[in-house]
């Protein structure tokens, strides 16, 4: 936590296999009644569609009640994968978690 607002901070990658530990610790802060988390990307060395995918339905719950998430951390080969699926667009993202956090602040 920082301030008020959980951070998430997965490592190494985020792929089929991995992906249910993210979305695990993800919905147990969201149904904890979080509405403005921070996912640290900042170790995930790699994230496929499985990765993208938990991302995407954590940002559709906390939207359906007025909540956002930032992202932050980003990886080279990590942002490179949203720039081409067009999520770089959807998510707000920060260079560090500090960041992040402040993109949530606002």
């Amino acid at each position: 936590m920082i301030d008020d607002i959980p951070v998430i901070s997965p490592s190494g990658r985020v792929d089929a296999t991995t992906a249910p530990a993210m979305e695990a610790e993800l919905a147990r802060v969201l149904d904890a009644g979080a509405r403005r988390v921070v996912v640290d990307l900042a170790l995930v060395e790699y994230m496929s569609s499985a990765g993208l995918r938990v991302l995407l339905s954590a940002m559709k719950r906390l939207k359906a009640r007025e909540g956002r998430m930032a992202l932050a951390g980003l990886q080279p080969p990590v942002l490179e994968v949203f720039n081409l699926t067009g999520f770089s667009r959807i998510f707000s993202m920060g260079a560090t978690r500090d960041e992040a956090v402040r993109l949530m602040q606002e």
